[in-house]
Formats: C-alpha cells, sequence, structure tokens
C-alpha cells in the first residue's frame, strides 16, 4: 500500500477493495486522474482508493499518470536532538528540493537542507520513507516524489531561511515544539517526523 497526497488527502493505492465509507474506489488502469484530484479538492471525500491486482506494480503504474518531479530531503538531529523545520507558504516543513543535472539524490537532500537553512556539517545516517504528493504548477498537476533522509550534524551556527524559495524562518525544535509544528504541517510531514 502507498499513500499519494493530494492537500491532507490521501490516494491510497492497495489491491483490497473494502466497501466505500468516506472514500471512493477506482480502478487504477481506468482512472481518470484529474477527476480523482478535483473530487479530493472540491468534496468531503476522505481519501480515495486506487485499486490494481498485483502490489508490486501499484506504484510504477500510478506514477505513469503524471509528470514526476524527483526530489530530496532531510529530517535533521543537531547535538540536542533538536529537529531542523523550515517555515514555508504559512506551514512548517522540512528542507527539500528538486534533484540537479547527474548528482545523487543523497546529495541533492544535502544541497537543498544546506541552500534552504545555512545549515553545513550533514552527515546522513540513514534513508527514511519516501513520500508522495500531487501540486499543480503552471496549471499542470505533477507528482512530487521525495526521497527523504536521517541526517546528524554539529552545526551551531546561525541559520539562514532562503528566502527566494518562500522560506521565512528556519528553527530548530525539541520534541514538544515538533509536534507543536506538526499541528499546521502537511500528512506526509507528519508521518514522517512521527
Amino acid at each position: 500500500m502507498y499513500q499519494v497526497f493530494v492537500n491532507d488527502k490521501p490516494i491510497i493505492l492497495t489491491t483490497v477493495v473494502e466497501k466505500e465509507d468516506g472514500f471512493k474506489n477506482y480502478l487504477l488502469s481506468k482512472v481518470n486522474i484529474g477527476k480523482v484530484i478535483r473530487e479530493l479538492r472540491s468534496t468531503p471525500l476522505k481519501e480515495v482508493r486506487l485499486i490494481a491486482k498485483k502490489e508490486d506494480k501499484l506504484l510504477s503504474k500510478f506514477l505513469k499518470l503524471l509528470p514526476n518531479v524527483i526530489a530530496g530531503g532531510g529530517k535533521v538531529y543537531n547535538d540536542k536532538n533538536e529537529i531542523l523545520f523550515i517555515y514555508r507558504n504559512n506551514k512548517w516543513d522540512l528542507p527539500k528540493g528538486k534533484i540537479e543535472g547527474k548528482e545523487t539524490i543523497e546529495a541533492t537532500a544535502i544541497r537543498e537542507v544546506e541552500e534552504e537553512t545555512g545549515v553545513t556539517g550533514l552527515k546522513i545516517t540513514k534513508p527514511l520513507n519516501t513520500t508522495y504528493h500531487i501540486f499543480k504548477r503552471n496549471g499542470k498537476h505533477k507528482i512530487k516524489v521525495t526521497y527523504w533522509f536521517e541526517m546528524k550534524t554539529t552545526f551551531n551556527g546561525k541559520l539562514y531561511p532562503q528566502e527566494k524559495e518562500g522560506i521565512t524562518n528556519v528553527e530548530w525544535l525539541n520534541t514538544t515544539q515538533s509536534l507543536e509544528a506538526l499541528r499546521n504541517s502537511y500528512a506526509n510531514i507528519r508521518a514522517l517526523v512521527r
């Protein structure tokens, strides 16, 4: 099973058909993805489920429905076990961005964290779950596929929000502050941080 978010509502990719209750089922092979996105944005539906027969083909079939944007990001811890958050578009988020040229996804994640926050000395400690969400740019829907990495740093210098990317604040947040920030964040970020 996979979740692809449209705002905070998920499209569930699954092989299991369940009786509809607050959600709709569609066959992945016949779905009109534009219609599904409109339904999630404009109706009280909690989620949509796209059904296919083979578990191992769910994601690859879905990713063919729209252009993909590949990104890398970091859940960064400092020496005090605080997590690095950015504030963009009136929401708390984790630093991430698009892959450039032939760089590896790990290099993308480190570069984006550095660019968006000013934090250096980053070391990847492990990969985290990949997240998927649908967004609209220039009138066209796309799927952002973000590869996340847990990172550590001993950096304790000044934080610099990358204003040209719409980031207005960067902060290290402790556990209590992180939980509070997640109340004003995105569903895929909440799942990643918890």
